[in-house]
């Protein structure tokens, strides 16, 4: 047994060119299909999290085809409907800078209602609120971030609100980067600051977020919900969530090229290795057969011989797709997934092993490549020794 692995080793570093080539091909194929499992589950897992703290009814003013402000007494109805265990009105808008073309989200919370830092919990989590509310302050995302740096904004933003006012707003902090999927072009500020810079009136609210107690009387409540306003666009948390899972299916649909190309790709590899089998190894196979080798030891040698090669390109390739992933972000591929097409998105992305996929893209790369190894050489093996030799 030793001298045959002995000798497998020496097959490798006999033929280290060809298993070399095939090595970073694999690799490289591997690596990216891998980087797309990672960041497609990451980001998934992510955004469920996100979705998951959401409210389970929005409720926003829909009239003659747009979304209006609603009125903050939308919020004591709600409260009086019977299920409803909380309900709280949400201020927020885009602010957009006309020179650049360039947007990012002006949210207004209420630090002190328990509703609304839950939902933000990652956000204000190490925050003073008494601090932060001694002055009109606001936190910001990373991508607003880089945005102010750009225009030197180091201290202070000057907003204009609609009515061409001008409203200062003190930068306090910078919201953390784990957080970047929810926060990367968000401005945070008090409810009072975001009513100012968006021109929302006092008594006015973007939208109603209601908790129902029992998930069994949804539907009861949104039918309340309608009966008491006519002019109203009702939104589940379920609508959200199918909301994302099609546009994770339609850029899944953008990575089906990839796929294709990748798979064309890995037909080349098999092809090529498949007519691999030259004079040489024709030769060496017939040397084998002549020196007593049986025919299943020189098939399981040829199986080792290229099993380290697929096994070691494999590995390679999932580590190289972690590492671009974990500490690079996942670049390119990230920027496909979330679009970049406002303030640029650089999240870090915190690695979700899918063990499921990953052994089907083992067998997917390891089989194929094994069989094409096997049956030229089990043909090989079939012919007569000496013809192959003369």
């Amino acid at each position: 047994m030793l001298t045959k692995l002995h000798f497998a080793l020496v097959l490798l570093l006999r033929y280290k060119n060809k298993h070399l080539l095939l090595f970073f091909l694999m690799s490289f194929l591997v690596s990216v299909v891998s980087s797309v499992f990672f960041i497609s589950s990451s980001l998934q897992k992510d955004i469920a999290q996100t979705l998951d703290a959401q409210a389970d009814i929005t409720l926003q003013r829909f009239e003659a085809g747009r979304v209006l402000n609603a009125p903050q007494s939308w919020v004591d109805d709600a409260l009086d409907i019977e299920g409803v265990s909380q309900a709280q009105g949400r201020v927020y808008g885009m602010h957009f800078y006309e020179p650049l073309e360039e947007y990012f989200l002006v949210y207004g919370v209420d630090l002190y209602d328990t509703q609304v830092v839950q939902e933000l919990q990652k956000v204000v989590d190490t925050l003073d609120t008494e601090k932060f509310l001694e002055r009109k302050n606001m936190l910001i995302g990373s991508g607003v971030k880089r945005f102010f740096d750009e225009f030197a904004y180091t201290d202070y933003y000057i907003f204009r609100p609609p009515d061409r006012s001008r409203e200062k707003i003190y930068i306090y902090g910078v919201l953390d980067k784990q957080t970047d999927v929810l926060s990367n072009d968000m401005v945070l500020m008090s409810m009072q600051n975001a009513k100012k810079v968006l021109g929302v009136e006092d008594d006015f609210v973007t939208d109603v977020v209601i908790k129902v107690a029992n998930p069994k009387e949804l539907t009861t409540i949104v039918n309340k919900l309608k009966m008491l306003h006519f002019n109203v666009r009702i939104i589940t948390k379920e609508d959200i969530q199918r909301y994302y899972k099609n546009i994770f299916n339609y850029k899944g649909g953008l990575f089906l090229a990839l796929y294709i190309v990748t798979l064309l790709s890995f037909m080349l590899i098999l092809y090529q290795r498949y007519s691999l089998t030259k004079s040489d190894e024709l030769q060496e196979v017939a040397i084998l057969r002549l020196s007593g080798w049986k025919i299943d030891e020189i098939v399981w040698l040829k199986l080792f011989e290229n099993f380290v090669v697929v096994v070691s390109a494999f590995m390679s390739g999932v580590m190289v797709a972690f590492v671009y992933v974990e500490f690079f972000g996942g670049g390119v591929l990230q920027a496909l997934f979330l679009g970049d097409e406002n303030l640029h998105m650089c999240t870090s992305l915190s690695v979700d092993f899918d063990s499921a996929s990953l052994f089907g893209l083992f067998l997917f790369f390891t089989l194929p490549y094994l069989g094409a190894v096997v049956l030229p050489l089990y043909r090989a093996t079939t012919k007569d020794a000496m013809e192959i030799l003369r």
